[in-house]
């Protein structure tokens, strides 16, 4: 931590785990540890590929950052939910639809939940570029900008960048070539994001099916939760049914976005998930989330990697007509925009469908 003496902030209670007998999905743990030993290297390597294009969904162990360090971090991220007014909020809101990014408060009601019902999200979050000082910030989180700053930067260079790095060696790629995609320093929207799902009425749970974020994938290319207890999470399997994920303590979830599916032609699909209503046994509780978004630099343009011979092999190709692949840029502004405010156009069974840039994005209802 960058003091010993650490502003006070009340300390957020973490609800119980639920002892429902639910349907887990048994994902991979990627011991970060093992990563960073040259002779274990290789099996973490074939693991995390293997995990990845099966599941697109990991847990990640051993990545540097103590329980009580996580610990406080949640209590930081209830800051800037529990100790901002209103009226302060409004000055942080972010302009979502105008500037494409989420910097700022997003405000609960902002995203349509469904196409039938007019059900709206009660989802508030506040998120904070990477670059931390970038813009100002409400007055009760600014003396903890110097912990947020490390915890930013420990998810860079400890979580992200490690993974990455194991992702190019599965293509048999130099292993720092996505590395190199997603500088600290490049100007890029990569993120710290706070969020709270709040609980809702009993008549928005049975408009909505009990689905508080209805299924979709991420719009970067790693996307990293620091798991939580409130049970709410659900991954669609490859046989089209939905599995919840299971809470281990001071271990990181990660799943790939569209970012990641583009670059690598197809190859590493984009994690398809939602977020429903809790089990019975944690619905008195709201869920608190402590995210970490990645994404490549915006002048990055989204096309397959070249010089892979697995790529080659596997027939990757872009989603893209030839010279019309997005820039980073483009797409996190053209996704942001649209994402729950657009009305989208029904397809087969449960999936709606819009285009962005180009590109089918698939909707999960």
């Amino acid at each position: 931590m960058p003091s010993l003496l650490l502003p006070e902030c009340t300390r957020y209670v973490e609800p119980p785990t639920t002892n429902e007998d639910l349907d887990f999905v048994n994902l991979s743990i990627i011991d970060l540890a093992k990563a960073r030993n040259r002779a274990s290297r290789d099996e973490v390597v074939a693991q995390l590929r293997d995990a990845l294009r099966t599941q697109g969904f990991i847990y990640a162990i051993n990545h540097g950052y103590t329980k009580s360090q996580r610990d406080r971090m949640f209590d930081i991220a209830n800051v800037s939910f529990s100790d901002v007014s209103a009226e302060e909020k409004q000055i942080y809101v972010a302009n979502i639809e105008k500037v494409g990014y989420y910097q700022g408060y997003k405000p609960r009601q902002y995203w349509k939940v469904g196409t039938d019902t007019d059900v709206r999200d009660q989802i508030e979050q506040y998120a904070i570029n990477k670059n931390v000082h970038r813009r100002p910030h409400p007055q009760s989180l600014r003396p903890f900008l110097p912990e947020i700053d490390d915890f930013v930067k420990h998810n860079h260079f400890n979580i992200v960048h490690p993974l990455l790095r194991l992702i190019a060696l599965s293509l048999e790629l130099p292993e720092d070539t996505l590395v190199n995609k997603h500088r600290f320093e490049g100007i890029g929207e990569s993120c710290f994001r706070t969020l709270k799902y709040f609980r809702r009425s009993p008549e928005d749970e049975e408009k909505s099916n009990g689905v508080w974020l209805k299924g979709h994938t991420d719009i970067g290319s790693l996307s990293v939760l620091w798991s939580q207890p409130v049970t709410a999470l659900q991954i669609l399997s490859a046989e089209g049914k939905w599995q919840w994920v299971r809470h281990i303590d001071n271990a990181v979830v990660v799943n790939t976005g569209d970012m990641l599916n583009f670059l690598t032609g197809g190859f590493i699909k984009p994690t398809i998930h939602r977020v429903v209503q809790p089990p019975e046994d944690q619905r008195a509780y709201d869920r608190l989330g402590l995210f970490y978004f990645s994404m490549p630099e915006d002048a990055v343009v989204l096309k397959p990697l070249s010089g892979s011979p697995v790529l080659e092999k596997a027939g990757a190709q872009s989603e893209f007509q030839e010279g019309e692949a997005p820039t980073v840029e483009a797409w996190r502004i053209s996704r942001t925009i649209t994402y729950g405010r657009t009305q989208l156009k029904k397809a087969d069974g449960n999936i709606e469908t819009e285009i962005v840039q180009g590109a089918v994005v698939k909707h999960y209802n």
